[in-house]
């Protein structure tokens, strides 16, 4: 008698020695298509989700959909189960709930006013007049030594006319945190990017002098430097139109909400 497990091995080498025809498998079977979940949720917060998260930089696809159906089902079952709690009617969480959908319904007024406002051309490059006033024709690479009395001033220009180095005395003496450790080194700029004393001081300086005279300001005493003087680089008006828009949108709307709360008396 054939033990079972030798009775096996033994059919299945009469499988193998069997001619092709008889060894012609049955096709596989397809995987049954997996199903979409269920979605819990309307289309239009689907659509919405997935307009924020492209707009966020990340690409459409096939696991970026998936991923927001997961979170809106997610959402949903979480939300139901806290109306099924009774969560919902808890007077704080109820005032968070009210505070949200004021600050989306807020945020799509100011979108839509600033899209039924916008600033006028005129008015930007006026502004982009003033600015370029304000500038002026010329950059100054420019140090200073900021100290708090003029006494201590007139100390700095009476080293620097013995020979003392600038930068070693500004290191040294000055109070300015932010060009202090750089040797008083501001780098180059305009006038108008100073407070107006230490502006106009700049301009009658110079190029390789100091201030003889301390210059006051409401940030103290300054003895400023004028290490050299090139024409002033001011971008054309479309380079900084971008800007202007952003900048100019937000005074707008301030005015805007100075003159609703006053109509309104708050």
């Amino acid at each position: 008698m054939i033990r079972p497990s030798l009775a096996i091995a033994f059919a299945l080498g009469l499988a193998a020695a069997a001619p092709a025809s008889a060894q012609t498998p049955a096709a596989p079977k397809a995987a049954p298509k997996a199903a979409e979940p269920k979605a819990l949720y309307p289309q239009s917060q689907f659509d919405l989700l997935l307009k924020e998260r492209m707009a966020q930089g990340q690409p459409d696809s096939p696991d970026l959909r998936a991923g927001i159906r997961d979170e809106l089902n997610t959402r949903e079952l979480l939300s139901r189960e806290a109306k099924r709690k009774g969560i919902d009617k808890n007077a704080e969480v109820k005032s968070q709930m009210d505070l949200s959908a004021q600050t989306v319904l807020v945020r799509a007024y100011i979108a839509d006013w600033i899209k039924a406002n916008p600033v006028p051309e005129a008015d930007m490059r006026k502004e982009y007049d003033a600015i370029k006033a304000q500038i002026g024709d010329r950059e100054y690479k420019v140090s200073h030594v900021l100290v708090d009395k003029e006494d201590e001033a007139k100390e700095v220009v009476t080293e620097l006319q013995k020979g003392g180095k600038f930068a070693d005395i500004a290191k040294a003496r000055s109070k300015d945190p932010g060009s202090k450790d750089r040797g008083g080194d501001l780098d180059w700029n305009a006038p108008g990017n100073f407070v107006k004393p230490f502006g106009d001081a700049m301009r009658t300086i110079e190029k390789g002098k100091f201030s003889a005279q301390p210059v006051q300001t409401q940030f103290g005493w300054h003895v400023i430097l004028i290490e050299d003087v090139r024409d002033a680089k001011v971008p054309a008006f479309d380079e900084v139109k971008p800007q202007l828009v952003q900048r100019m949108q937000g005074q707008h709307l301030e005015k805007y909400l100075r003159d609703l709360r006053a109509k309104n008396g708050v």
